[in-house]
């Protein structure tokens, strides 16, 4: 196992469940230590090449890229080199709906999971989401809903899910694909071992999802948060219309189109799944998204605070952004390769505060009186809630990663709950963090 995070782990326990010899390696000082305990040899350290020596499987974490030494060293050695979920799907004997995208897999993949529970099956979100495909193998769950990124779908070559939703493909993570076209790629073969029996569900008003599902052996559905696209399932006459049951966009959380397209795209894999049309219209009526997507967090002084800090690409940033009026921005990071300069020009930007590494690149963006730099979350809430007029909102959506301040976007959304909280309250103490 080459990796010895959460699908690591995972697969390391797999491994000895199937009566492998399994070997973890991670550079990182005592990753993976707890493993020894359970049958599992543990390497930490520099990489050396002799321990591929004997080895005829490597499992690699998503987190390490395809032109790392483990990686590349495997490959020239003859072993062979998948992802832990096409390791797990080896092992699996139960129906799959996988959901994959640039934004939204994790809303898709919980409303869906919610819907076939609801319904009555025995049924998880797994994969991305949090807890690894393995940790699946050989329990009794009826059927599994799992969300996969394209770090997870580059290294498979046989996983099939029945069911999967690609919902939207924009440039991202750059800086581990060594291209956007294969980026494209690593998405698209969630269908790649589709045929007719199978489902394919995506965004009609994505263009790459459009161009990406062109050449796919599935059904196609189509699913779209401003219109009922032919054939598929989205808003018409006031209705949410999925397969066999509409739902009234009125007594939806929300009719924003971006819930709207993921609600749908949930309802029609569960439907395809199993679930009943009673399960599917009830959930689409009670579910919220999970922390850090578009939360609010509260008003001070007539301005709104919203945490995206799950926001972690421009293209849901931009998509964050415009779903509100005037916006004073705080956003930045880690920019992963890619173009943060349109978040600056936003029309309902009214002014960016910039964090983190890419701090720089959207001060410039913004021009002069337009972009302010902060060194904590707390100076660039305080300042945001400076600028901020009433009816504006103070917006943290920074189209970026968050590696070079915090822990994960979990931790940087708390930072921005924490200081905007203390903002509204009055209580907000100079600008440290």
């Amino acid at each position: 196992m080459l990796g010895a995070a959460t699908s690591g782990f995972a697969a390391a326990r797999l491994g000895v469940r199937l009566g492998h010899e399994v070997t973890v390696y991670d550079r990182e000082s005592g990753a993976g230590l707890p493993l020894i305990g359970e049958g599992v040899a543990v390497v930490n350290g520099r990489w050396d090449r002799d321990l591929l020596f004997g080895v005829e499987l490597a499992v690699a974490s998503p987190g390490i890229p395809l032109r790392a030494a483990p990686i590349t060293d495997a490959r020239e050695a003859g072993v062979i080199v998948w992802s832990e979920i096409e390791f797990a799907w080896r092992h699996l004997e139960v129906p799959v709906i996988a959901v994959t995208g640039t934004n939204g897999k994790t809303t898709v993949s919980e409303a869906a999971a919610e819907m076939l529970t609801s319904s009555g099956y025995d049924t998880a979100a797994v994969g991305n989401i949090g807890t690894a495909l393995s940790d699946s193998v050989g329990k009794p769950h009826d059927v599994l809903v799992v969300e996969v990124s394209s770090f997870q779908l580059e290294l498979t070559e046989s996983f099939h899910p029945s069911a999967a939703v690609l919902l939207n493909i924009s440039p991202d993570h750059l800086d581990w694909h060594p291209s956007f076209g294969a980026y494209v790629a690593a998405k698209s073969k969630v269908f790649a071992n589709q045929d007719r029996s199978d489902l394919l569900i995506f965004d009609a008003d994505d263009e790459g999802a459009v161009k990406a599902v062109a050449a796919a052996p599935s059904r196609l559905h189509p699913v779209s948060g401003h219109r009922r696209p032919p054939g598929g399932s989205g808003p018409e006459r006031g209705q949410l219309v999925l397969p066999g049951v509409s739902v009234a966009m009125a007594e939806l959380p929300s009719d924003h189109p971006t819930l709207v397209v993921d609600l749908a795209a949930a309802a029609v894999a569960a439907l395809e799944g199993g679930a009943s049309v009673e399960a599917v219209a009830e959930v689409c009526l009670r579910f919220r998204p999970g922390a850090h997507r578009r939360q609010f967090v509260g008003q001070g002084s007539g301005v709104d605070f919203v945490d995206d800090s799950k926001a972690t690409n421009p293209h849901s940033a931009l998509a964050s952004i415009r779903s509100f009026g005037r916006v004073v921005l705080i956003a930045g990071g880690l920019a992963k390769g890619l173009d943060i300069a349109p978040l600056a020009h936003a029309e309902n930007v009214v002014a960016v505060v910039a964090i983190g590494e890419a701090a720089p690149v959207l001060i410039a963006a913004a021009g002069s009186g337009r972009g302010l730099g902060a060194g904590s979350m707390a100076e660039a809430v305080a300042i945001a809630a400076g600028i901020a007029q009433p009816g504006d909102t103070v917006l943290l959506a920074p189209g970026c990663a968050s590696f070079d301040m915090f822990t994960d976007f979990a931790a940087r959304g708390d930072a921005f709950i924490a200081a905007a909280q203390a903002v509204i309250r009055g209580t907000a103490v100079g600008s440290s963090q």
